[in-house]
């Protein structure tokens, strides 16, 4: 199991399926006009096609990084890789919105299941800082471009084929999956009997931000407030509860709670670019869909060199040094998006804030995932990789949610909608680099934490 070749194959098979719940995350962007035609539904509505598929799967990380500690990490790897294979197909097949929205709420649950037990399988996979830096890089690099290829994929797929083929294309390669996983890990060995999952805290996590979003996106006061109500009371059980998904002790780690808090903002300044950008290219450069995929082609070369560069800055100048400077870029970048005209072009209006956020995003998600994993054990490296994807999944769920709030208006009044919500992001994303910089400032240049 831990040569460096069955490793290295281990690696390979866990990004695969990673890549198909990456692109997931972007593939229905370009093709939402033309599911919106066949179905009859609104920007409010359709929302839900992109949000719903987030907002489950990151509600649930935090259950499936538990799951993944007490019931075995191939075992809920396989498990959630067909729950996401059954899901795409549903999704394909969906006769209406509502189910739709409801294949999409399962592919999440599957993401939920499999990638903590990705995730927590490279972290004792590669315990070293530095090589895990490398595979997470990998993993990274694979899972980044993942949300490119979404994006280019459905503008080839709903320009040349049909919108529904987008999820179909999971299945066979899921399918892949599942069959080599048994060959390449090993079988979970015993695990312990009579441990309680904290299925009210799931319930919680999950209602709530699903809840906010609703009241976001209604514009209703009572719905937004009960999501916040809920997302307390999640705090509240989290504190009393004997088995709790993640002990709130779990967060006395400095450097976990500062990377995870820093990955929020973040991930809504990504989820901002996507969603607002593929609109933008479409509905004032009047790009077709498929042109509007390929316009994302300099934003997948300059996210993949960023990722491939950050194991090399981690080694010289630590994990905190680093992701700082990953903040600092996507803020320069996001910046530089909030001042798109309202009749603008591609390459000096949209690109070079675009490369701006993906070099940002390429370095400042990877030291920050990297960081959330430090100090990890075969008994909690479940939930650390639950914690850190939950909080970049629900990071950027809400992100888009106000996001989509504020640009379902029409006319040149959508624009400046736009640079508002750019501008906003790159202001989280500066609020994140002040607080990592605080904490950075009593680190040694090379500690790896």
């Amino acid at each position: 199991m831990n040569t460096y070749p069955r490793r290295t194959l281990t690696l390979a098979l866990l990004s695969l399926l990673q890549f198909l719940i990456a692109i997931d995350v972007t593939v229905v962007n370009v093709a939402l006009p033309a599911i919106g035609e066949r179905f009859d539904a609104g920007p409010a509505a359709l929302s839900w096609v992109v949000t719903g598929y987030t907002l489950v799967g990151g509600g649930l990380l935090l259950l499936g990084g538990r799951l993944t500690d007490l019931l075995g990490r191939r075992r809920m790897f396989l498990l959630g890789a067909a729950l996401f294979a059954i899901a795409s197909l549903a999704a394909g097949l969906a006769p209406n919105l509502e189910t739709l929205i409801a294949a999409r709420f399962a592919q999440g649950a599957g993401e939920a299941l499999a990638s903590p037990a990705a995730m927590s399988l490279i972290a004792l996979l590669f315990p070293g800082p530095e090589e895990r830096a490398k595979a997470l890089g990998v993993w990274g690099a694979i899972s980044a471009g993942g949300l490119v290829v979404g994006v280019l994929l459905s503008g080839v797929i709903v320009q040349l084929l049909d919108w529904r083929w987008i999820f179909g294309i999971n299945v066979p390669l899921a399918a892949v999956v599942i069959a080599i996983t048994p060959t390449l890990v090993r079988a979970d060995g015993p695990r312990a009997a009579g441990r309680r999952l904290d299925l009210l805290g799931a319930a919680l996590l999950t209602g709530g931000p699903i809840t906010l979003v609703y009241g976001i996106l209604r514009g209703s006061v009572a719905a937004t407030l009960a999501g916040a109500v809920l997302l307390g009371a999640f705090v509240l059980v989290e504190a009393r509860t004997k088995s709790p998904l993640v002990p709130l002790s779990f967060f006395a780690h400095r450097t976990r709670a500062v990377a995870n808090a820093a990955t929020v903002p973040l991930s809504a300044g990504l989820s901002t670019s996507f969603f607002l950008l593929t609109l933008y290219m479409q509905e004032v450069v009047e790009l077709s869909p498929l042109q509007a995929g390929l316009a994302y082609l300099p934003f997948c070369g300059a996210l993949l060199a960023a990722i491939f560069l950050t194991s090399r800055l981690i080694g010289a100048f630590g994990t905190k040094r680093t992701a700082l400077l990953g903040l600092l870029v996507t803020a320069a970048g996001l910046g530089w998006l909030a001042r798109l005209p309202d009749r603008g072009g591609l390459w000096v209006d949209v690109l070079p804030g675009m490369i701006g956020v993906a070099a940002g995003m390429g370095i400042g998600l990877l030291a920050l995932q990297n960081a959330a994993l430090s100090d990890v054990t075969e008994d909690d490296a479940g939930t650390a990789s639950g914690v850190q994807r939950s909080v970049d999944q629900l990071g950027g769920s809400l992100g888009l949610a106000v996001l989509v709030g504020a640009v379902v208006g029409g006319g040149s009044a959508q624009v400046a909608d736009y640079r508002a919500a750019f501008g906003w992001a790159a202001v989280g994303v500066l609020v994140a680099a002040a607080g990592v910089a605080l904490t950075a400032r009593t680190c040694p240049p090379r500690d790896p934490a």
